[in-house]
């Protein structure tokens, strides 16, 4: 059974990903953004569960919660499902966050970055960015694909871990609203797929996946020079290096 950490467990596609994995056995540690969302996964955690506290939209609270992990132990998988949708705090959620504790938590065996669709609509331009969250500068759609070519640069980075990242679809969570098209229970399984099995397609790196398939992602994504100039903004603005 694997020991696997998920970010943003309180609801939506993170909470149901890790009642399916704790269902199975796994060992699984969820994450709320403040200790007022406890309540959301206390059922997990009377299953089983470890729960860690910590506002991704706060660069401390991040490099604390990396520390809360370590603590717990090397992860077999993180997926890094936490994300927001719009206002100052995308860019923090969506790409610091996972840059971060991925820079400072000990190496997993496997890592799965929660991406969309809508990456292909970014921009790989990183001039003028506010990364702080104290204005809102880049789109969803940026942060996704920011979060994707972080995924292929920790692939080619790391070949000792299996990195790959995913879209879960539009599908109806709290995010997506009620009216969402595509199937919920497909939205988490590739995460839970890539996080635990031991199928060989599940065990390639560098992959963008929707349901279980690898597709194409933005361009930008697998340009070691976009690569490289993200990898040394978030360098620059957290002080903290990925190596």
């Amino acid at each position: 059974m694997a020991r696997i950490f998920i970010t943003g467990s309180a609801d939506g596609l993170g909470k149901a990903a890790a009642e399916t994995l704790v269902a199975g056995g796994h060992e699984v540690i969820v994450h709320v953004r403040t200790e007022q969302r406890l309540g959301a996964v206390q059922e997990l955690v009377a299953r089983g569960a470890t729960a860690l506290v910590g506002d991704l939209a706060d660069l401390e609270q991040t490099r604390a919660l990396a520390r809360q992990t370590s603590t717990l132990g090397r992860m077999d998988a993180v997926i890094h499902n936490a994300g927001v949708y719009s206002g100052p705090s995308v860019l923090p959620v969506n790409a610091v966050a996972p840059y971060v504790l991925t820079a400072l938590m000990p190496r997993p065996e496997r890592l799965i970055y929660l991406s969309s669709g809508m990456h292909h609509g970014g921009r790989p331009r990183l001039e003028g960015l506010d990364w702080s969250g104290r204005r809102a500068t880049g789109s969803y759609s940026d942060s996704k694909l920011f979060v994707t070519a972080l995924a292929a640069a920790v692939a080619r980075l790391w070949p000792d871990v299996v990195s790959n990242a995913v879209d879960p679809g539009w599908v109806p969570t709290r995010m997506g609203g009620p009216n969402a098209p595509d199937d919920l229970r497909l939205g988490h399984a590739t995460q839970e797929w890539l996080a635990t099995s031991d199928a060989r397609e599940a065990r390639t790196s560098g992959g963008y996946w929707h349901h279980r398939r690898q597709v194409a992602p933005h361009p930008a994504v697998h340009d070691v020079k976009f690569q490289a100039r993200l990898l040394g903004e978030l360098a620059r603005v957290t002080g903290v290096t990925l190596e």
